[in-house]
């Protein structure tokens, strides 16, 4: 759940502090694992940063007034960065500039307070003080962690809440089944097999593309920041570009909820959704020299528009949430485009035929809908020629790519825990061989 916080100018500015520090701490351990391993050879891990946290506030005193599980927060967030570089999964850590390093993590409940019910209330942050928040959250029980974040010049903080699973389950859990297909006109085609309907992309981004090209083009002519130079940008630079944040922000706000309103709809009506499985990041590639550059990137953009993969996620968590089924359709498999829903015959289209007619059976349908009615059928098992089943719906796809996973809070309490029983287990035995040699002797 996130609240908005609304602090009075001294907490600001104590809260501004905070960031700056938890920012060079993050910086100074990425330079010391470098380090370490260029200079000496040595690869250094979270527990040794931690070992160190000590001596470090010994030197820089002004840590002592932050909490330690917040400053090892930060450490493992180093963590988390260098082990999804190793496997491949993110990009070499850097440096963070302050604008671009939005906050910091309590782990536990020792470095904050929440008085609230789920609806308003405050914020009590350890060596920090009392802040007020707004916001109203679904479900409500006891909170585990709280993230301070700062974006587009307002604080936020995201509480995670342990909630018993009875809650999310309905009483009465809705018995549709829909097949959904997501595309760039149409948003999503919706069937349950004799019913459809089509919402149309709402195109945020495009109905606000002429704002945001006025004031992109109003902050170009104002002097922009030049490190190399050492020019420092003017304020009316600053005005300008906050104005195109503004307006971004206000596109990404609205996309959002749109998406929710949709999610909603969708399964108050549905409990077994089927649709295919994107890999968005793959789509949205930028295409090579000499193919159609301009018409790819006008794609891109379009995709990016409707939010295939936040669609996606919400529908599924939603679902899951009331205790229904979904189900991601291996797309290359199936081919929901090509198949005939009510035959099974395969034949292929290309991009520009927009209805499904089959040679077959003489059936014509639009091709959206008669995707998103293959791909229901596919996952009840009654789809012609496949001869599928709704066991086979965790058959991986070959579009998809096996997500490996990096480190956690929860594996990193393990990983301790574990530590510490071998420790004991360790000194338990050294007290036995020196008990047994002292008894020898």
């Amino acid at each position: 759940m996130t609240f908005r916080l609304y602090p009075n100018e001294k907490t600001e500015l104590i809260l501004r502090y905070h960031r700056k520090l938890h920012k060079d701490l993050y910086n100074a351990a990425v330079n010391n694992r470098f380090n370490q391993y260029k200079i000496y050879n040595h690869k250094v891990d979270y527990f040794e940063q931690q070992n160190c946290l000590p001596a470090f506030k010994e030197v820089w005193i002004e840590y002592k007034e932050l909490p330690s599980h917040a400053l090892q927060a930060t450490l493992k967030r180093v963590d988390y960065a260098f082990e999804r570089w190793f496997k491949g999964l993110g990009k070499r850590p850097r440096f963070k500039s302050i604008r671009h390093y939005s906050g910091w993590t309590y782990p536990d409940c020792a470095g904050f307070k929440v008085e609230s019910d789920g609806e308003n209330g405050y914020l009590g942050l350890s060596k920090i003080g009392r802040i007020q928040m707004r916001g109203q959250a679904k479900y409500w029980g006891k909170p585990t962690t709280c993230t301070i974040l700062y974006r587009n010049g307002k604080w936020y903080a995201s509480i995670t809440v342990n909630v018993l699973d009875q809650v999310f389950k309905p009483l009465i859990l809705p018995l549709g089944a829909a097949g959904i297909d997501l595309g760039c006109k149409a948003a999503l085609s919706i069937t349950d097999g004799e019913n459809h309907q089509q919402i149309d992309a709402p195109k945020f981004l495009r109905n606000a593309e002429h704002l945001v090209k006025k004031a992109s083009k109003d902050k170009r002519r104002k002097r922009a920041p030049n490190r190399k130079k050492k020019i420092k940008a003017s304020r009316r630079f600053k005005k300008a570009q906050s104005k195109v944040s503004n307006l971004y922000r206000k596109v990404a706000n609205q996309r959002q909820n749109w998406v929710h309103q949709v999610a909603v709809e969708i399964v108050s009506s549905s409990s077994f959704i089927a649709t295919e499985k994107l890999e968005v990041k793959n789509m949205t590639r930028k295409a090579k020299k000499g193919k159609r550059k301009k018409q790819k990137a006008g794609l891109n953009k379009s995709i990016l528009d409707v939010g295939f993969g936040m669609l996606r996620s919400t529908i599924k968590y939603k679902v899951e949430q009331i205790g229904g089924v979904f189900i991601e359709v291996p797309t290359r498999q199936v081919k929901p485009s090509q198949t005939c829903p009510k035959c099974g015959h395969q034949h292929k289209k290309t991009l520009d035929i927009r209805v499904h007619e089959c040679g077959v059976c003489n059936y014509i349908q639009d091709r959206d809908i008669a995707a998103a009615e293959v791909m229901l059928y596919w996952a009840k098992g009654t789809l012609p020629g496949l001869g599928t089943s709704l066991a086979d719906a965790d058959l991986t796809s070959s579009t998809s790519r096996t997500r490996k996973t990096a480190g956690s809070m929860r594996q990193l309490g393990e990983k301790k825990r574990q530590k510490s029983q071998s420790d004991f287990a360790k000194n338990k035995l050294e007290d036995v061989e020196t008990s047994n040699s002292g008894e020898a002797s």
